[in-house]
């Protein structure tokens, strides 16, 4: 079934960008139709172009639809993308989509939850926001765009970065005949039924990149242990919740954090208290409270048919260099891992313990990938690997490749899992390369 187009509405970025807001209802349960809706949220861009006689006729150039990393993120303001001129250029126009339950599309937060009812009632609802349904969102938005397109000119393009890439390859497990190619940057799937096997390689690269970073400031073995120690013996609170020694260890998800732990420690030098902007800086960089679903969900994105039971909680606890207490030299930083103990220090998590943990034991997810569906693939699938991408393991990225008929990939030990959006020009190129044939 189609989407149904609420409201569109156009406006310009002068000499970039022509983008329209649009606003689409879809189900809630695709198998439940006639139930409750979602409201979606999404911008098309093209190119700004003003010419001299106006016309009505609306260009139907071929879709490209980004499906953001996360899970749980929205989209943000397309000209923040770097990649946009290149796509551009090639002729598409782009259709940036905040998947269901992020951004703009029927926002998940403890207070809009809170209307589905008690905690089991929560959880049945928060089934429905995994990778199966943001295609299937993406099917219904894409036959309600094209409705007016040419029969043989229906198919999209769809980009998918990270977690989105993890939805492109449910895309072509499911919906194959939607799509024209699929570009995948850090985004090709373990094709695991739960996150035990993921984290059990994700933990190795995270100890990798702790050895590299205590490598580079070795001084700060001693500073984290001197701020763990303060977290440890006093409450510090944040405007979201409370800093303990594992959520100050979060910080490890994101790069550059050297500069935290040097305002940390020298807050604790000077006055023996953390201050209000070293408070502040942390609590930006935490966001679990702003984005429920890569809390929640974030173990869920690996079940089929399995529970999760906490799997990344589970790893930690067996591995003494991410404890801080006992005699190890240094304590090491998690990565893009969720942890139960989020849910005492996060206010808004806090809420949504009890539906938190009826999702980690559930074990009825279906299933997100159809391999003998990868195995005779039609659709073109351009993928960025890379060797040394703390996120998404190389070697499972590479086993999932091996299964998808058809595939190219640019594989590459110089770029990280940001490479789209910090080298985005490169990273455009070389799919853009594999997608012409123009490699020698």
């Amino acid at each position: 079934m189609a989407a149904k187009l609420i409201d569109r509405r156009f406006h310009n970025i002068p000499g970039k960008l022509r983008v329209s807001e649009l606003f689409f209802d879809v189900p809630v349960d695709y198998s439940k139709p006639q139930d409750d809706t979602l409201r979606l949220f999404a911008r098309s861009v093209s190119r700004f172009n003003k010419p001299v006689e106006p016309t009505k006729e609306e260009s139907k150039q071929p879709w490209l639809v980004y499906l953001q990393g996360g899970p749980g993120f929205g989209c943000s303001a397309p000209q923040n993308y770097g990649w946009i001129e290149p796509v551009l250029n090639k002729g598409y126009q782009v259709l940036f989509l905040d998947q269901r339950g992020t951004g703009l599309s029927s926002t998940l937060t403890a207070g809009t939850l809170a209307r589905q009812g008690n905690a089991i009632q929560q959880a049945e609802y928060l089934k429905h926001f995994r990778a199966d349904n943001i295609v299937r969102d993406c099917e219904a938005i894409r036959k309600c765009l094209t409705e007016e397109y040419p029969e043989d000119q229906r198919k999209w393009s769809v980009m998918g970065q990270s977690f989105g890439g993890f939805c492109a390859i449910t895309y072509i497990s499911k919906f194959p005949e939607g799509l024209r190619e699929a570009f995948l940057t850090g985004g090709l799937p373990p094709l695991v039924d739960r996150p035990d096997p993921v984290y059990a390689r994700t933990y190795e690269k995270v100890i990798e990149r702790n050895q590299a970073y205590y490598e580079k400031y070795p001084e700060d073995a001693e500073r984290v242990k001197t701020i763990m120690e303060h977290l440890d013996t006093n409450n510090v609170a944040l405007p979201s919740g409370w800093l303990t020694p594992p959520r100050f260890q979060q910080l490890g998800i994101m790069f550059g954090f050297h500069d935290i732990v040097l305002r940390a420690w020298n807050d604790l030098q000077i006055f023996g208290i953390l201050t209000v902007p070293t408070l502040a800086t942390i609590d930006s960089n935490g966001g679990m409270d702003k984005n429920i679903i890569y809390a929640i969900l974030h173990e869920a994105i690996y079940c089929q048919g399995q529970s999760s039971r906490w799997a990344a909680d589970r790893q930690r606890s067996a591995n003494p260099a991410f404890q801080i207490t006992g005699s190890q030299p240094q304590i090491y930083f998690t990565g893009e891992m969720v942890f139960k103990d989020m849910l005492d220090s996060y206010t808004e998590l806090s809420q949504l313990r009890d539906a938190a943990e009826a999702l980690a034991n559930t074990s009825d997810w279906p299933a997100l990938y159809d391999e003998a569906q990868l195995a005779r693939n039609e659709v073109p699938v351009y993928a960025a690997s890379y060797i040394d991408d703390m996120y998404v393991h190389y070697d499972l990225a590479s086993n999932t490749a091996s299964k998808i008929k058809g595939i190219k990939q640019f594989i590459t030990n110089t770029m990280y899992h940001d490479a789209l959006r910090s080298k985005s020009g490169e990273v455009m190129r070389q799919l853009f390369n594999l997608r012409d044939d123009s490699i020698d």
